[in-house]
């Protein structure tokens, strides 16, 4: 197909993003044939669907008692546009030489290729171990639900967590996208994360494990790394961040990656807003960390951390300058 005439001078711009292409091949190699990548608006639609059959609010058109056939209605378009996004994946990692986990993934030490139809049927399977967590999801999503109207005495009723709460959208989300980056499409489940992180301001790693009955209050500002562990009934207000305190490099100077150094925070934890927690320390059962505090140290079960009180002084006539 011939370029059509432009008034843009394409002919330059073109040549140089092809220059640019060609460096970064050379410089981080990966396929030359140019491949899709999962679809962030299909996934956003996956999603939404994921959450109407785990929570089926509205009315079902024609029968309102038809609840069931609607979940499965929803759950069977939601998991067929998934299969086809984690096949594209799939095809990624194929090329570039990673394999995926989870069932029906071949041997990364075998030979060969894997052509189209193999590639689906692996999705599919794939797919259908996601789907068969679904129950543990809802159940986990459950006990998130009740934190939140527990724990928020602004909440009215359990339906409004539901349909008003930045905080459990953004768990919601990550239940999902947690169970698929477990079964080895990481992109995908970071189109998933990142898609809560855009709408809701809470920033979580898919790979961070969290226990059940988590309740992130406003919600803002939030960010959970990758390795953090949270345990059960962890309560955590706005701008708390569970970061690394700091990134080691290889005898070439890359970054060395999947090391753990994110928190762990163990069961019935209280964070308030402004907290920076780094690095792989612990923060012990039924430790409470107030407001804007900075650690970097393990904190024993039971402790409260306050920041210190700020000295206040008086200066006068140039004293103190």
């Amino acid at each position: 197909m011939s370029t059509p005439l432009s008034h843009w001078d394409l002919d330059w711009i073109v040549g140089a993003l092809r220059d640019g292409r060609e460096r970064w091949q050379q410089e981080w190699p990966h396929p030359r044939t140019l491949l899709p990548l999962p679809s962030q608006a299909v996934l956003t639609q996956v999603v939404e669907a994921l959450s109407s059959a785990l929570y089926p609010t509205s009315r079902v058109a024609g029968d309102d008692h038809d609840v069931d056939g609607a979940v499965a209605r929803s759950l069977e378009e939601a998991l067929e546009a998934l299969a086809k996004q984690v096949r594209i994946e799939l095809e990624v990692n194929q090329a570039e030489g990673r394999s995926a986990q989870g069932p029906g993934a071949p041997d990364p030490a075998e030979p060969g290729g894997t052509d189209s139809a193999d590639l689906l049927a692996r999705a599919r399977a794939l797919v259908q171990d996601f789907a068969s967590q679904l129950p543990t999801i809802r159940h986990l999503l459950d006990t998130d639900l009740r934190a939140a109207y527990i724990g928020d005495p602004a909440a009215d009723s359990l339906h409004e967590v539901l349909a008003c709460y930045p905080g459990f959208k953004a768990i919601t989300y990550h239940r999902f996208a947690h169970a698929l980056h477990g079964l080895g499409v990481p992109v995908i489940a970071r189109i998933i994360g990142e898609t809560a992180h855009s709408c809701t301001g809470v920033d979580i790693h898919p790979g961070a494990r969290i226990g059940d009955s988590f309740f992130i209050d406003h919600g803002t500002g939030v960010v959970i790394g990758g390795t953090a562990v949270i345990g059960n009934r962890v309560r955590l207000y706005q701008a708390v961040t569970l970061g690394a305190k700091r990134f080691p490099v290889d005898q070439n100077g890359h970054l060395v990656k999947g090391e753990p150094r994110h928190p762990i925070v163990e069961d019935d934890v209280v964070i308030y807003s402004g907290a920076t927690i780094l690095g792989r320390v612990t923060i012990g059962s039924g430790a409470t960390i107030g407001g804007n505090v900075w650690l970097t140290s393990s904190v024993p079960a039971g402790a409260t951390v306050t920041q210190a009180m700020a000295r206040n002084e008086t200066f006068a006539d140039g004293a103190g300058i």
